[in-house]
């Protein structure tokens, strides 16, 4: 037997907290409270083609139960025959049929036919459970797939609120792209005027010129990202491509005021894949028992009854015509066992896998969990640095802009000016979009989303 056994003891809490509040009991519809965002959700419960697989996988499943039950009932079934027989009439056979009388004068006929209506039944006597604890394997494989099932759930749910963030957060970043271009119009019609004015060159125009270019060029690549994210978000509700409603209003107010993980024993009641892991663990012993009963004799039993006779007049003349029979049979391997012992020890290996497969998945969800949890807390310092950078530039365009046309700063210092503004704006939505995809990666990681 294994003599590894699996370790669930996990730390205490993810930080000082004791706080058991968790949010993975929130049901999705109460935690994604944007109406659009909802309706994609739903969808993709109903027609995601990976979702439908994986039902179909746990069909597959509970119908190996049925298989495996099965064995261990009595197996009774029907048969008919019919059939016609010639020996040669110089053989022992031949020779006895020639002299036996069925009716005086009579031989037995020749050729000879036959026929038969019978019941019979076979069963393995289940001494050392190993068909019951096959059953029960069955089971929680089946049981595992419910948990892969909602483990995919998770993990559907989580990926289509990070891509609506995302296409919300572009956007955003398309609406400054075109207010920049704005603004760099108005910057370079005051160039033009300054050249007229012979206070600038035309290499300052074109420089300007060339600034405004490459700005309208980006909001293609950002619109192009955008039909992407589209549709990435309509393959995973099984449909074809085509507009995606969404609420802008949701990018600035989807953070929640706080964030509730509870304790880290809790991921193994919540976790889909923890519990997954761990019915594979448990039918992963149970084939260990079942490979173990491999070694010991089997009981077999039986059965038969029905009618036979060589003419169907006779054939339910009873008793002349009724035949019955009872067997039993002992089996156990004596000889060259090696196909028994190396599937034993192939059921030992595979437990011990799953140990760690067990294992690895607790570890796996505690730094899941308590990567988000840094990461909020990060992003959340970020953002607010990042805002008052923005700020910060935004008057700095106006400033560079009345230097510019007083002769006291050149025009490089009012293109990287608005180049910077631009930056800091794109990384300031971009920092908001990892702090809403923070708050579904934490919602996901603590369990949330399935149930």
């Amino acid at each position: 037997m294994v003599g590894k056994t699996a370790d669930k003891t996990v730390p205490a809490s993810y930080n000082s907290s004791q706080d058991t509040l968790n949010m993975a009991k929130v049901k999705w519809k109460d935690y994604f409270t944007d109406p659009y965002l909802g309706a994609l959700i739903d969808t993709a419960l109903k027609n995601n083609q990976e979702l439908n697989i994986t039902l179909q996988e746990m069909e597959i499943a509970s119908n190996e139960i049925r298989a495996r039950k099965g064995e261990y009932l009595p197996f009774v079934g029907v048969k008919a025959a019919a059939g016609v027989e010639k020996v040669g009439r110089y053989t022992s056979q031949g020779a006895g049929d020639a002299t036996t009388e069925i009716k005086p004068g009579k031989e037995m006929p020749d050729p000879l036919p036959d026929y038969l209506l019978a019941a019979y039944a076979s069963w393995e006597v289940d001494i050392w459970k190993k068909l019951h604890n096959a059953k029960k394997a069955a089971i929680s494989r089946y049981l595992s797939t419910v948990e892969g099932k909602n483990f995919l759930v998770t993990n559907l749910v989580a990926e289509i609120a990070n891509s609506y963030y995302e296409l919300l957060a572009l956007d955003y970043q398309l609406a400054i792209v075109k207010q920049n271009i704005d603004i760099q119009n108005n910057a370079l019609e005051i160039v033009k005027l300054q050249k007229e004015a012979t206070r600038v060159t035309e290499l300052a125009v074109r420089k300007f010129e060339a600034e405004v270019l490459n700005t309208k060029s980006l909001q293609y690549n950002i619109q192009q990202q955008i039909t992407e994210t589209e549709n990435r978000i309509n393959f995973l509700l099984g449909r074809y491509p085509q507009p995606v409603p969404r609420n802008e209003q949701t990018f600035d107010n989807a953070i929640p005021d706080a964030i509730h993980a509870g304790i880290p024993s809790q991921l193994l009641a919540n976790r889909p894949d923890i519990k997954q892991a761990e019915l594979e663990l448990a039918a992963s012993k149970l084939d260990v028992q079942v490979a173990k009963a491999e070694f010991y004799p089997s009981l077999g039993i039986s059965a038969a009854i029905g009618y036979q006779a060589f003419n169907p007049r006779y054939l339910f003349n009873t008793p002349k015509s009724l035949l019955y029979s009872l067997a039993g049979d002992l089996v156990a391997p004596l000889v060259n066992k090696n196909a028994i012992k190396a599937n034993y020890y192939t059921a030992n290996a595979k437990q011990v896998q799953a140990i760690y497969n067990y294992e690895r998945t607790i570890l796996n969800a505690y730094v899941e969990v308590a990567n988000q949890l840094s990461k909020i807390n990060n992003l959340e310092k970020s953002y607010d640095l990042k805002t008052q950078e923005v700020g910060a530039l935004t008057r700095s365009i106006t400033i560079s802009n009345d230097l510019f046309k007083s002769a006291r700063a050149d025009y490089m210092e009012v293109l990287m000016t608005q180049r910077d503004a631009l930056e800091s704006k794109f990384e300031l939505i971009e920092t908001k979009k990892q702090q809403l995809n923070a708050m579904v990666n934490i919602y996901k990681a603590l369990g949330g989303g399935w149930n």
